[in-house]
């Protein structure tokens, strides 16, 4: 005669598949959970090298004007002088990077006037870059683009065939400090929490130097 099963049996029974599922659940979320932060990551990576591949064109198109500035750095703020396009035909823009606070948090930014053809249009567009970078802190300027998150950053220019600070070239030549550097070196310490947390070098090379930089 065939033996059904005891209540305890039945009730034991219930009780390791509650666990298994408990179980099983648990390793799904975490399964979920890992994949959600691994794509996070990756798009933080993806966003980080689009902005330095646009930090690269930027320097990649400056170009020095009469009677204009084509690079400045303050210790707060690179400002710069670009074509407007790949071949300049429309004029050009100032750009300008920062690092300032927007919710709570510091983000490395970017912002960049409309073009202009004349030098009072560059002169406008300079002094609106300067306060910009000095004097937002809403982050209400449409022409601002937050970039990534940022703890710290640096800026070196590469002259005479040794990377300087700009801002520690007290004695140098003026005209030394007035020209292109033949590189540029940005520094960015990025967040806890950022894939690529910590400090990150890129260099750039003008054109004529590429190559030559240590």
């Amino acid at each position: 005669m065939q033996r059904g099963f005891t209540l305890i049996e039945l009730l034991v029974a219930l009780a390791i598949m509650a666990l298994m599922a408990t179980l099983g659940w648990r390793v799904l979320s975490s399964m979920q959970t890992a994949v959600d932060i691994n794509r996070q990551h990756a798009d933080q990576v993806l966003t980080l090298d689009a902005s330095l591949a646009q930090w690269g064109l930027d320097l990649d198109a400056l170009v020095e004007l009469p009677l204009t500035r084509t690079l400045d750095w303050d210790g707060r703020a690179l400002h710069l002088t670009r074509r407007s396009g790949s071949t300049g035909s429309d004029g050009a823009i100032v750009v300008a990077w920062t690092r300032a606070n927007r919710d709570g948090q510091f983000q490395w930014l970017r912002w960049q006037s409309p073009p202009f053809t004349s030098r009072e249009g560059w002169q406008l567009a300079w002094n609106e870059a300067h306060t910009w970078a000095q004097t937002t802190q809403d982050g209400t300027d449409r022409r601002e683009v937050r970039v990534t998150p940022l703890t710290e950053w640096q800026v070196y220019f590469y002259r005479t065939g040794a990377w300087s600070n700009p801002l520690s070239s007290t004695g140098t030549d003026p005209a030394v400090n007035n020209s292109l550097p033949d590189g540029i070196r940005l520094v960015l310490t990025l967040p806890q929490g950022h894939p690529l947390m910590g400090p990150l070098v890129r260099d750039w090379a003008r054109s004529n130097t590429a190559g030559a930089l240590p």
